[in-house]
């Protein structure tokens, strides 16, 4: 099992959920992570942060979807 790593670092849990969906619907497996204790919406700093994460060797793929290249032109 591959090691996981950050493609994205946001403070919108929206646009966290919407690159999990594009990158798992390329195959890509992700685990969105935060720290926000979900009653208090606390958006301060680390509190506030939602992490997109991938395993390492999906990285490069990950990063290139998440900027909008298409898996073609990757190749």
């Amino acid at each position: 099992m591959g090691e996981w790593v950050e493609v994205l670092v946001t403070s919108d849990v929206l646009e966290a959920e919407m690159v999990k969906d594009l990158l798992e619907s390329g195959g890509i497996e992700v685990v969105v992570s935060s720290s926000r204790v979900s009653p208090y919406p606390v958006n301060i700093g680390n509190m506030g942060e939602v992490r997109v994460l991938v395993r390492a060797e999906d990285k490069d793929l990950a990063e290139q979807v998440i900027k909008g290249e298409s898996a073609d032109s990757i190749e």
